[in-house]
């Protein structure tokens, strides 16, 4: 069903790859010039981005960057070289195969993107053929004043939710301090890490430094959480082979006593980190906004100034 555009993040985000037209889903994986290069993608119009439209002309460019290519440990080979046999669809020995969101086609020995075409074949700067995971930490709290009373939105009344956000060091836009899962990793470990590495800066820390922080980061961490996405993601560094798929969770902290004596601190693939008040207004990489959306609409918090006409179920 296609609710209308302002109503679909009601949507359970589980079904919304199905449910949501593929539009939404198709904006940064066609954009040009390919991130870190000068490749333009093939232009693939609005009705034939789904592959069940035929399109026999159909003539993608092929590009994968040199830093894949050069073979790193988080890197596949090429599809045709010896001895790789990767098996789709599964996990295959360390490597997560299976997609969030089902089933996807390969042909030729190539994963096909589950929400179609690109412009673009080969892996561009993603290592993995199918899908490349990811884990995005959502770490909120309340905002107080000075005498620790939270602070409501002078027009909608509602109480006003913050988050750890980091400015990317790639394209300098604010996100929510997420990254790759590493083969082998629980997605709550990827977590973990992603948040100590680039709002922590713990890969700088001293051993006992290190430690506090673990004992801290524990609270919060083990507490319960909420999954607020998991599946494919629209971005710009997508194929018709290789695309990004993430899950997003939020870590709240009630009281804001566990997150008041963390020291935030950017690192890693981080230039800078700081608390961010949620709104509207917010301009995020990727999908991080929508991700945020639904964290306010589960804690009941601001979001926008303007109402909008309602949604219902």
């Amino acid at each position: 069903s296609n609710s209308s555009a302002n109503c679909w993040s009601r949507l359970r985000p589980g079904n919304m790859f199905n449910s949501y037209n593929v539009k939404f889903y198709h904006s940064k994986a066609l954009t040009s010039p390919y991130p870190g290069s000068r490749v333009e993608r093939s232009q693939v119009p609005e009705d034939k981005v789904g592959w069940l439209t035929d399109w026999k002309d159909y003539n993608p460019v092929e590009y994968t960057a040199k830093s894949v290519l050069a073979g790193p440990s988080w890197a596949d080979p090429q599809i045709n070289d010896k001895g790789f046999a990767p098996k789709f669809n599964e996990r295959d020995g360390e490597v997560e195969r299976k997609s969030l969101n089902g089933l996807y086609v390969v042909e030729n020995g190539r994963p096909r993107n589950p929400a179609g075409r690109t412009g673009l074949t080969g892996r561009g700067l993603l290592g993995r053929w199918g899908p490349n995971h990811a884990a995005d930490p959502v770490v909120t709290r309340w905002k107080r004043d000075g005498s620790g009373n939270k602070v409501a939105h002078p027009i909608t009344g509602k109480n006003i939710l913050q988050f750890v956000a980091i400015k990317r060091r790639d394209c300098g836009e604010w996100a929510i301090p997420g990254g790759m899962v590493d083969p082998g990793e629980k997605i709550t470990a990827t977590l973990k890490r992603e948040f100590e590495e680039e709002a922590l800066n713990s890969l700088e820390k001293s051993p006992e430094e290190k430690a506090k922080l673990e004992k801290q980061l524990h609270e919060l961490f083990s507490q319960e959480h909420f999954v607020v996405y998991r599946g494919y993601v629209d971005d710009p560094r997508n194929t018709d082979n290789a695309w990004m798929e993430t899950e997003a969770v939020n870590y709240h902290d009630e009281t804001g006593e566990t997150m008041d004596n963390l020291p935030l601190e950017a690192g890693d693939d981080a230039g800078a980190v700081k608390w961010v008040d949620i709104s509207d207004k917010l301009e995020l990489y990727a999908s991080h906004s929508y991700f945020i959306k639904l964290v306010t609409e589960k804690w009941g918090a601001h979001w926008s100034e303007d109402p909008g006409p309602e949604c219902h179920e």
